[in-house]
């Protein structure tokens, strides 16, 4: 079955790995004996169905959660049941996914404009004559 990110693109739910662990916080007695918890493992290198562009901003935007082989890893916590926490899972990286495919705006460089520069100016200034009246006065020196 694919999951569909946008028209164009889907990825094949065989590429997506999931473990159930046994997760922390709310829950009681239900917490120590049910697998809620899921982590999810997606292959952003080897994942055939993404342009080569969208793996890289991918692998660029996840940042601590790939590992060094490309691998991104999503843990779903925040319910109490395992499927409304693998759903969860799926939509995060549906997201991270989406994300990626927006390609940033080009930067223009620019320069500060006339008040930018008479506000600096005028900071400078201002931050000078306190530190001038940090100074001992001269006939002060005892």
């Amino acid at each position: 079955m694919m999951i569909q990110i946008t028209d164009q693109i889907a990825i094949d739910e065989a590429e997506i790995k999931m473990d159930f662990i046994r997760s922390s916080g709310p829950g009681g007695q239900n917490v120590n004996k049910v697998a809620s918890a899921v982590h999810l493992r997606f292959s952003v290198a080897d994942s055939p169905h993404l342009p080569e562009e969208v793996k890289l901003r991918l692998l660029k935007l996840a940042g601590k959660n790939i590992t060094e082989n490309g691998v991104l890893i999503i843990k779903a916590k925040r319910y109490r049941s395992q499927e409304k926490n693998r759903k969860d899972a799926v939509d995060r990286l549906i997201r991270w996914i989406q994300k990626a495919l927006v390609s940033p705006r080009k930067r223009r460089p620019t320069s500060p404009s006339a008040a930018s520069r008479e506000r600096k100016k005028n900071q400078k200034l201002h931050r000078g004559r306190i530190k001038k009246l940090r100074r001992p006065v001269a006939g002060d020196m005892d």
